[in-house]
């Protein structure tokens, strides 16, 4: 890929119109002419988002008759993508500059997916690349008190922001829509490692995330998290990935 090349843009709304409008303005004054076009998704009845006057990409909207889940909004605004790449967007995002140029500038003929370094409001880097998470791995971080970095050592990229190769994306059928909400993300990354496509994160590119930690407020959110984990345990990908994880390492 070369970073004259175009991409397209999936943005979805639950409830969310203020902020899915304040990231709209921010991708009319900051992104670069390779955003050619927005699928901006209403996944609940809501306000049309803003009209996008002055953008030099095209908007998309679409109006769900039933809320779905955030891998299949996504799969949906997909079949609008005619572009090599196709960027996953949370509505709580906030650019700066162009850091969606910046990332698919680095982006490389054997990548399935890219992100870039995600920064809290304060400035400090956000938990956004993470190790599998085995059911122990998971009761360590629960039980530790102090705010989490990224890891070093990753397997996944937070769902949050995702510069996506839509080669790979296509051939592996995009998300797994029976995933609700949350590790969606984590089964990607898996398997397009496991397909051999790199999944890798660009550091150059920063974007702020205004986190809402729905899962820590709702006991919808906390108990779609919970059946999430237990698919991700179940499924054929997690255990395939976890016995290859060392010869699929390279593959960041």
């Amino acid at each position: 890929m070369i970073p004259e090349a175009p991409f397209t843009a999936s943005i979805v709304s639950h409830g969310q119109l203020r902020l899915v409008n304040a990231l709209i303005a921010d991708l009319i004054q900051h992104a670069g002419p390779q955003l050619k076009r927005l699928v901006v998704t209403l996944n609940i009845p809501e306000d049309e988002p803003i009209a996008g006057n002055g953008a030099s990409f095209e908007i998309i909207t679409i109006r769900n008759q039933r809320a779905r889940g955030f891998g299949a909004n996504h799969n949906r605004a997909f079949r609008h993508c005619n572009t090599d790449c196709f960027a996953v967007l949370n509505p709580d995002l906030r650019l700066f500059d162009d850091a969606l140029g910046l990332l698919l500038a680095q982006f490389r003929p054997d990548d399935g997916l890219i992100a870039p370094l995600i920064l809290n409001p304060d400035g400090s880097p956000a938990d956004a690349a993470r190790r599998v998470p085995t059911p122990f791995r998971l009761a360590t971080r629960l039980l530790r008190k102090a705010a989490r970095g990224p890891d070093r050592d990753f397997d996944w990229l937070a769902g949050m922001c995702l510069m996506v190769n839509s080669k790979a994306f296509r051939a592996l059928g995009g998300f797994d829509e029976r995933y609700h909400l949350y590790c969606e993300d984590i089964d990607l990354c898996l398997r397009m490692r496991l397909a051999g496509w790199r999944v890798r994160r660009v550091t150059q590119a920063k974007l702020v995330h205004e986190a809402q930690r729905a899962s820590r407020r709702s006991l919808d959110y906390l108990r779609w998290h919970a059946q999430s984990l237990l698919r991700l345990w179940m499924s054929p990908v997690f255990w395939s990935y976890v016995r290859r994880r060392g010869e699929l390492a390279s593959l960041r």
